[in-house]
């Protein structure tokens, strides 16, 4: 699996959470580790209500002024979503996180073309397979929170 140098993990290291929606153990542990890659924490989810829970804390934290805190607690940086969860409706949950103006990269099987669709539809930035995740996945991540503007388009 890639690894990020400490040059290229200055971008995002201790800037905040990536919330990891993924009910299969192997995967959403794949996942978690890409991000930690990064420098960035992980909050592993499995369940809509759990997503609907760090969403609703992310939208309250950013409410708060900077001033009444002496110190900020972590800030929501993105949902990646795997779209092959079986506990929850992948496209919904990539919906919500947009709904709540979180930036969003799901995974999905290559070869599932009306999947990967309705994600980007839903407005993931982008959908990638499972094998461009676990090869590369810590680069894929700290390229998506580094770009300014990230193409709606498949991998």
């Amino acid at each position: 699996m890639a690894e990020l140098t400490p040059a290229e993990q200055g971008t995002i290291a201790g800037g905040g959470i990536i919330a990891v929606l993924a009910d299969d153990l192997i995967w959403a542990s794949r996942l978690v580790a890409a991000v930690e890659r990064t420098g960035a924490q992980a909050a592993r989810l499995s369940t809509e209500d759990q997503l609907e829970t760090v969403l609703l804390a992310a939208e309250e934290a950013e409410l708060v002024a900077d001033d009444m805190l002496s110190v900020r607690p972590p800030r929501l940086l993105g949902v990646i979503v795997d779209l092959g969860g079986r506990r929850y409706d992948g496209t919904a949950a990539v919906a919500r996180a947009v709904a709540a103006r979180q930036r969003v990269i799901a995974v999905a099987q290559h070869e599932d073309l009306a999947t990967r669709k309705r994600a980007l539809e839903a407005g993931a930035l982008r959908v990638f397979s499972y094998n461009k995740l676990f090869t590369e996945g810590p680069r894929v991540i700290d390229r998506w929170l580094s770009a300014e503007q990230a193409p709606a388009t498949r991998s």
